[in-house]
């Protein structure tokens, strides 16, 4: 992604972003089922959480990703340091959503998983929302680097 010799990260970082709150948009629709809200819930609620918890991901998307360009990009990312800012950007979202569903199901209960929903034994975490947070990122880093090596 470079062009007349600039850094064009921020072209790289609107797709990321665009590419992350899509697909986070259609996975939160996704895997409602899986928790309560779904049965005990109405209409409106499960709208409204989900794109709730979109804005969320959005959010965590951005944090884990300007954290990993902190530790380990530099300043000609993305052309260069990319698999490691991927691999730490896709790592500190996994650590916080693990976090973030036990801080929100163990302790403060804010929300429940049905028994539909595939727990990860000894984490005690949903399998969809960990999915979620390898999957995405992943795939908007394979993308977005595809789009890198053709320029």
């Amino acid at each position: 992604m470079l062009n007349n010799g600039r850094n064009d990260w921020l072209p790289f970082l609107r797709r990321y972003i665009v590419f992350m709150a899509l697909g986070n948009l259609a996975w939160e629709f996704a895997h409602m089922p899986l928790y309560t809200l779904w049965e005990t819930g109405t209409r409106s609620e499960i709208v409204f959480a989900a794109i709730h918890c979109t804005g969320g991901d959005i959010l965590i998307a951005l944090a884990a990703l300007m954290a990993a360009l902190f530790l380990f990009g530099n300043g000609f990312w993305p052309a260069q340091t990319y698999g490691r800012v991927a691999a730490a950007t896709i790592a500190i979202g996994l650590a916080y959503t693990l976090f973030s569903e036990w801080l929100n199901i163990v302790i403060r209960a804010s929300w429940a998983y049905r028994d539909l929903m595939p727990v990860i034994p000894i984490l005690n975490a949903g399998l969809s929302p960990v999915a979620q947070w390898i999957v995405l990122p992943g795939a908007a880093f394979w993308w977005l680097g595809r789009g890198m090596k053709r320029h």
